[in-house]
This record gives structure tokens, sequence and C-alpha cells, in this order.
């Protein structure tokens, strides 16, 4: 037994020194060595060498990044040494100035100065103890910040152990946490998409992630950091800033890409002007560049007054914003229905780019951001980011400005839309709306729908592009013929294609109805609505109370679900599907051993899928459920659970492993 303890103590080691090596090669060198599934592989034989044996977890394992229950409030740490802020200028004559009083104060001895990229995000602090990572707070005042220790393990480019050969074992590093600018785009666009506001720049969106008071949202925020100062450290430290930095990476600490040293002021001059044309093409928002001196010898000299070193300041670029006119307010929409405002400006140069529209994210943004069309408004372009509206110039208003007013009918297809009690976002729920169709199509085809193989988002494209499929009733007409002479089809495989969608008429009615893209109805939502409802007629005239009584349902899916069929563009496209003889009917309630039980399922099972052991728990009569509640019998977990295994513990619900699982179902 002793052998077997030893064994995983060193495979575990061994594990989180091959894991942590490849976290730095992927999140901080760009530079990985292995794929990703087989880093999967990696972290997946730790999971389970530590369920296992659980005393032997390691502080620094990469399993720990995400740990704890939500906190009430975060608590008040004190900082190594102060974090002040930097002192700005806004032009060459400024920066000139303060060379001068640089030279002065060291009274004109030799100086060096370090010039770094400014990241426009959220001052962060670390603290590592016996190389650990201890502790991590904001600036807060810049004596006393918030810890938000567990928000910052959540980065992976963050070290939770200092490379041991570094030499360092007790340091504080001042750093930015900051969100790249094409993940705030896509998190933007999904935010948007679900209804939630969407974040203002991303500056906001990385505090606004830090700042969570449950790890797991900050888990989920795709936040990345850099690190710019060694402000503190218990063993020698290199005597120049730059040589600092350098001590930094060889510790594993992410710093700036684009760090240089120069001896005049002039260097520094022509190289921060040149920075301004190229920010733009930077994966994060930039405001300007930092200028250091280099000897730590002399910064110390310099010292500070209450607020700013002496020894560093920022240069600002110019700031993305202009004035402009607010001609109109137009809607496009999304591919999933929700209807979004743009503001149709009077065009205005804006750093060089010619602006004429704006996104204005919802109804509720107009509102908040008291805008009428006419209004003189200031407009912020930062980096790629769609320019946004910033606030009216309400001062400049003549009294011919008027409110705006979202329409009631979609502009793509005339259907209503709707705005859901606490969404942001307004919506058309027409499944036949043109502006929806591509989307609608993908996930009609996919394989928890309709499962219509050869199917994919480019065939997709293709059908939608060249007029042969308006709504996904039309892929019941399409021949081999149709498609044949389309980009990558031939005989064979056009073939192959009508026969995967005539096969998937026979594919039930629970696979229709969450094909249909219902908004709220997922997988399991839709098999227990087709079992308590058991044909689509059945459905259409169902009333809210009746449908919120549906096991997993709830008032908001109800209405969901009501909205649907209330529109009858919906209602013409269900019967064209009867008429292609897809099946709008189930058998009804189930019978067998499992009859009457529910279960739950988290985790990853090795044995099955999960769509699998949903289907065997069915075929023997029970139901399966979303989230545990008081209604289920058994929770099934699998390989690195979720939350669902702790509520069932506290709720004490039966758990049973997968291989009591596979005994319950007759498969042991």
């Amino acid at each position: 037994m002793k052998n077997d303890t030893g064994k995983a103590r060193r495979r575990m080691d061994e594990l989180v020194e091959l894991i942590s090596h490849h976290d730095r090669k992927y999140y901080i060198e760009d530079a990985p060595e292995i794929s990703d599934y087989e880093y999967d592989m990696l972290m997946k034989e730790l999971i389970a060498l530590e369920a296992e044996h659980p005393k032997l977890i390691q502080p620094d394992s990469p399993t720990r990044r995400v740990s704890g229950a939500p906190l009430d409030e975060f608590a008040q740490v004190e900082h190594k040494v102060h974090m002040l802020s930097l002192d700005n200028c806004y032009s060459v004559e400024e920066l000139k100035e303060y060379d001068r009083r640089v030279r002065k104060w060291l009274k004109e001895e030799t100086v060096e100065y370090v010039v770094e990229i400014k990241i426009d995000g959220l001052g962060i602090a670390l603290l590592y103890e016996d190389g650990l990572l201890s502790r991590a707070a904001t600036r807060g005042d810049g004596r006393v910040g918030e810890d938000v220790t567990a928000n910052v393990k959540t980065i992976r480019s963050i070290p939770l152990r200092l490379n041991s050969s570094s030499g360092f074992s007790t340091l504080e590093v001042r750093g930015e946490a900051y969100i790249p600018v094409d993940e705030f785009r896509r998190m933007n666009r999904e935010r948007e998409e679900t209804g939630l506001q969407a974040f203002a720049n991303p500056r906001n969106a990385a505090a606004g992630s830090i700042r969570q008071l449950d790890p797991k949202v900050a888990a989920a925020r795709p936040l990345d950091a850099i690190f710019y100062t060694l402000s503190y450290s218990a063993e020698p430290a290199p005597d120049t800033h730059s040589g600092c930095l350098d001590a930094l990476r060889d510790a594993g600490l992410k710093t700036s890409p684009a760090v240089s040293v120069f001896d005049t002021i002039d260097d520094v001059i022509q190289y921060v002007s040149s920075w301004e044309t190229k920010r733009d093409r930077m994966e994060y928002e930039m405001d300007g560049m930092v200028v250091k001196v280099n000897s730590i010898e002399q910064q110390r000299r310099l010292g500070a007054t209450a607020k700013n070193p002496r020894w560093a300041i920022a240069y600002k670029f110019p700031a993305k914003q202009m004035t402009t006119t607010l001609l109109d307010i137009q809607v496009q929409v999304g591919r999933t229905g929700a209807l979004t405002p743009v503001a149709i400006l009077d065009p205005v140069d804006i750093g060089g780019v010619t602006v004429s529209r704006a996104t204005l994210h919802n109804e509720g943004e107009i509102a908040r951001k008291d805008l009428m069309i006419g209004d003189r408004v200031l407009v912020e372009r930062a980096g790629d980011v769609i320019p946004q509206v910033v606030k009216p110039i309400v001062e400049a208003r003549t009294g011919s400005e008027q409110r705006y007013q979202m329409p009631a009918l979609c502009p793509a297809c005339g259907s209503e839309t709707a705005r859901e009690e606490d969404e942001a976002v307004r919506r058309c729920d027409n499944a036949t709306c043109p502006a929806q169709i591509k989307e609608r199509l993908a996930h009609f085809c996919s394989r928890d729908a309709m499962d219509i193989e050869g199917v994919g988002p480019s065939l997709v494209d293709v059908l939608v592009d060249t007029g042969l499929v308006h709504d996904v009733s039309e892929l019941y007409d399409l021949t081999p013929e149709a498609l044949i002479g389309l980009e990558g089809i031939a005989e064979k495989s056009s073939r192959s294609i009508v026969a995967a969608i005539d096969a998937s008429r026979a594919k039930g009615f629970e696979r229709l109805l969450f094909a249909l893209g219902i908004r709220h109805v997922g997988f399991t939502t839709a098999r227990d609505i087709a079992f308590a409802f058991t044909s689509i007629e059945a459905l259409k005239s169902a009333a809210v109370e009746d449908l919120s009584r549906v096991h997993g349902v709830g008032e908001v899916v109800a209405s969901s679900i009501r909205r649907f069929f209330y529109n009858p563009a919906n209602v013409e496209l269900i019967e064209r599907l009867k008429a292609a003889g897809l099946s709008v009917a189930t058998e009804g309630h189930r019978s067998g051993p499992l009859q009457g039980k529910t279960f739950v399922f988290t985790g990853e099972m090795r044995s099955m899928t999960r769509q699998e052991a949903i289907g065997a728990v069915e075929a023997l009569g029970g139901d399966v459920g979303s989230s545990v509640t008081k209604s289920t019998d058994f929770v099934v977990v699998g390989d690195s659970p979720g939350s669902k295994a702790q509520k069932a513990r506290k709720m004490n619900k039966a758990i049973l492993s997968e291989e009591e699982f596979l005994t319950m179902i007759g498969r042991g």
C-alpha cells in the first residue's frame, strides 16, 4: 500500500510539473508542444489520481485553479509596498520636460529609460511566498486593496508556483489583468444573444470579472495578465528594471512583449510615437506607453510624491473620441433573433477611421444613456472594437430631438417581437425569419436534434446562399440532382446527404421539438414535454399553467413555448414538416423497472455518452432531469462532476457511481 502511495505521489508531482510546463508554453510563450487532446489526457489522469489520493493534492495543482464557494464580500489586504498611480503626459514637449526634471533631480547623471506598452486593464498585485501564489489583490487606494486571490488563480497564464530555477521564493509583483480584444468581442456577442447587457469596453469587462464574488464566473471569462514591476523581493534582485523584467519572465510570469531601453529622450520619443499607428494591431487595449528610469538605485533616490513615483511617467495616446450627430437608429436582426439597435451617425473621423455607425446594444441601453435621434453625441472608437456612443451632449439639445421606440415587428420578416421579463434584448421568435435561417438550419441538423449527417455549417451556408433552402421544411424537398455541382458535393455524397435527410423523418417527436429551436427548450426539456404532451396538436393548445407543471419547465420556458405557437409562421412551418412525414406525436408515458424514478447526471462517463445514458434510463421507463430538485431520486456522478454533486449531498439524494449505475440498468 505504501509503495502504491509513493508511486501515486511521484506521478502526481510529475503531472503537476508537466501541466504547468505546457500551460507556460501555451499561455505565455504561445508555442504549444502538445495537442489539446494530449493536454486534456494529462489533466484527466491528474484528476483521477487526486480523487483516489485526496491527501496528496498539492496546493499548486492546476486542478485547484477554480475552488471554493462564492464569497459574501472581498477581504481587505495591505500591500507590501504602496501601489502608486502613474503621472500622465500627452505631448512630446511634456516628455522632454519630464526628462529635464529627472536629470535635474539626479544632478545630470547618465540616465537609461525603459519603455513598455501601457495596457488598459485592472491593476493587480500578486504575493508569492515560498514560491507559491498566496495572495492577489486589487490596487484599492494604493495602500489597501481587495483580496481577489480565488479569481486571479483562474487566469491560466499566471503560475501557481514560481519556477524554482529563478531563485525567487518570496516576492510581490504588479501587473494588469485584461481581456484580449477578440475575446471581448466574442464575449459581448454571446451576451447580447442570450439577453445580457454587453460590456462597455475591455477594461470594464476585466474589472468586472476580477471582482466577481463567485470564482466560477471569473473562470468562465477570457482573462489574461501581464506583469511590469517587481515591487518587493526577499531575495536579491537585479539592479535594473529591465533586468527585473527578465527575472520575472524566468520565474514564469508573463511580461510585456515590447520592452526597449534607450539612452536619450529623443530615442524614447521616436519609439513611443511609432506605437500610435501600431496600437490597433495589438491583442489588447493599450492607451499609451510607460517610460521608466532603468536603474533601481536611481529610482530609489528619485522617490515619489504622495501619489506618483518620480521615476516613471505614462505617455498617453490621443483619445479616440469625437462628437457628431445621431441621425437615426436602425435595427439589425441577429442569427438568434436578437434585435440590436445601431446608431446611424453623421460620418466623423476618429483616429484616422471614418465612423458612420455604432452599436447601441439594446433598447435598455438607449434609455439608460438617454439618447434621442438628432442628439449631438460623444462617440468612442477603441482599437478594432465596434464604435460606441458614449453619451449625448445634453447641453446642445434644441428641442427638435426625438425619442426612439423599438419596433414591435421584426424588420426582417414582419413577425411580432417580444422582450422577456428581466432580459435586455427584444427578439423575433419566427422560425422562418430570413435573418435567422442559417443558425436555425444548423441547429435543426445537429446531432442532438435531427442528426442529419453531412449537413453541417458549410453546407448550410451554400444551401441558403444559392436559394435552395429558405426554411427547415425545404430540406425534405432536396434531391441528389439539386445538390450535385454544389461546392464539394459529388454524386455519391449528394445521395448520402439526401438519404440522411430522409432517415431523419423517423427521429421522433422529442427530437423534432428540440430541433425547432424554441427559446429555452433544451434537449432534456424537449424530451420531458414530448412525453407529457403526446402530440404537437396537444402542445399547441396547452396553457402556460399546464406547461409549467412539466418537470423542468417553469413559467419562463412555458411562456416561450406559448409565444412560439402563437406565431402563425411557426404553425405553418410545423404543418409543412408534418406533410414531409416527420413524427409529430409520441407513444406517451413509458413503463419499465425504472418507472417513476428521476435521474440526474453530472460529470463525464467513461463507458457511454451522456445521451446514451439518458436513452438507457428512458428505455427502462425512468425520467432524466437537468437539475437536482426535490423530485430527483438518483444522481449519477462521473469524472469531474459539477455543482450538482455537491447539491445532491446537501439534499441527501442517492448518489451513484458510474459502476453502480451500470449495475442498476443491467450493464454492470
